[in-house]
Formats: C-alpha cells, structure tokens, sequence
C-alpha cells in the first residue's frame, strides 16, 4: 500500500521547486493533491505532471479570506483535510549590509512568510481538529542556523517560522494534530525549477564566472559535511514520510535537510564567496 494512500493533501505554494516536487510526490504515494499558488501557469504545469489532481486555485495566502474559503471547499470535496504544506516563497533582499539595508526590507520576509504560515495553518487546523487527526508541514531554512552578513531578514524568518512550528503542535497537539517544520538549504537543482534562488544568487554566481547550480555545487562542497545541497525530490522524500502514519510520532520539531551545513561553515569562505 502506497503511504499517503486515501489521504487528501492541500499544497500552498504548489507551483515552486518545493511545492511541485511536493506535490508530484504526494501524489505517486497515493494522495488525492490539491494545489493553491499565485502562478496558475504553473499550478497547471504541476498539474499535468500528476495527471489527476484534487483542485487548482489561484490563493494568496496572505488572504484571510481567501485561503479559508479555499480550505472550506478542499475539505467539502474530500470529506477533510489530511495533510496541509505550505512551501510559499516571498521575494527577499539579500547580501546588502546591516548598514545599508532599508529596514522595511529585513521586515518584509519576517512579516509575510509568518503571516502566511499562520493563515494556511489556521485555515485547515480547523477542519484537522474537528476530524481529531491531520498533519501540517512548514519549511523554514539553512539561514536561520547558517549566519553570515547579508541574511537578516531570511534569516530571522526561518528562525521564526520553526519556533512558530513548534509551538502551533502544542496548540494542536491535544486535538491530534502534528506538526512539522522541514529545513532544507539552498535547493541544488531549484534554479532549474523555477526557484527564487536563481535571482538570489544569480549575481554572486556571475562575479565567479559560474551558473547559479554550479556556484550552489562549489558552496554546498565547500560549506556541509556531506558536500551537497538537498534537491527539490529529497525535500519531497522527507516530506511524504513525516507526512505519512509512520511517522506519526514525530510532531513539534524540526527536521534538518541540509547535508550538515551548520557544522563546517567557513567563515573565511564566506567573506570571500559572498563579500
């Protein structure tokens, strides 16, 4: 039996690197998948991917109103909402000076990514608590355990989405609902699925006369244990565990998807390769 198999699964953010790879996943386990994003283009392009999905909707998930309309008409259809991931992604600044830097910019990230996440739980932690099951899942990232100059904003949003985590499983806990936050680093091949790291560490790629994937391999060597990047399918391999029953006592905590990031930081390289 597949281990998502009669589950329903509601993916905010289903057109990114994650949220697709997420999604298609889902999907081959056996998971009925809904998809909400802001790109209906690429929700259609997950979309066919899969072949069979629950729903494509255009949601803003820093729309109240609209993301818990949405969730009311995904648990309506499929009788409940097993599973919820929200993999949004907000355009961010990054690699500019404490000094320099506008303050609404370090705040932007820190407000919309926990605005969002707190918006797509509570719309389907609802119909989770009355059913007394569900699981959601989070994705914060490398930067809120990697520090280095330039990450103040994305940083903090990543600390506070996975302390955000924690303490909505022990509001939900009790009502037999799990959650879980994923820390993945820089995904390895999300430039050529559409990620935000592309633009992020595109210029920075070009002073060192590389690609972005190429500029990621020489960090990821240079900086984890294991001398990689997660790619968007081993995100999305976590993912179907935490989110299946054999992971179900796993709740309140964050799992680490970087390849040992935090442990070899070079701080020397890291003036260098983003001074």
């Amino acid at each position: 039996m597949s281990m998502l198999e009669n589950k329903s699964a509601v993916i905010y953010g289903a057109g990114g690197a994650i949220g697709g790879a997420v999604a298609r996943a889902f999907a081959n386990e056996g998971a009925r998948v809904f998809l909400a994003g802001r790109s209906r283009d690429r929700l259609e392009k997950v979309a066919s991917d899969i072949g069979d999905v629950g729903g494509v909707a255009e949601v803003d998930a820093l729309d109240w109103q609209a993301v818990a309309a949405h969730a009311d008409a995904v648990a309506a259809d499929a009788g409940g909402i097993d599973i919820a991931l929200n993999a949004v992604a907000f355009p961010f600044v990054h690699g500019v000076p404490f000094t320099e830097v506008a303050v609404d910019d370090v705040m932007h990230p820190v407000v919309a990514f926990l605005q969002a996440n707190l918006i797509t739980a509570k719309a389907v932690a609802r119909h989770m608590t009355a059913r007394g099951s569900g699981t959601i899942l989070t994705v914060s990232t490398a930067a809120s355990r990697f520090v280095f100059p330039g990450t103040l904003g994305y940083g903090t949003t990543g600390t506070i989405v996975e302390v955000v985590s924690e303490r909505l499983a022990v509001e939900l806990g009790p009502s037999g609902v799990r959650v879980v936050c994923l820390r993945p680093h820089a995904i390895a091949d999300g430039p050529s699925h559409g990620s935000f790291a592309a633009g992020v560490f595109e210029s920075r790629a070009a002073a060192a006369g590389l690609g972005v994937e190429q500029w990621l391999e020489k960090f990821a060597e240079d900086t984890t244990v294991l001398g990689q990047f997660p790619t968007a399918a081993e995100v999305a391999d976590a993912a179907v565990f935490l989110a299946s029953d054999r992971a179900r006592a796993i709740t309140g905590t964050v799992v680490d998807l970087t390849y040992g990031n935090a442990v070899r930081t070079s701080a020397g390289f890291l003036a260098r390769s983003l001074g």
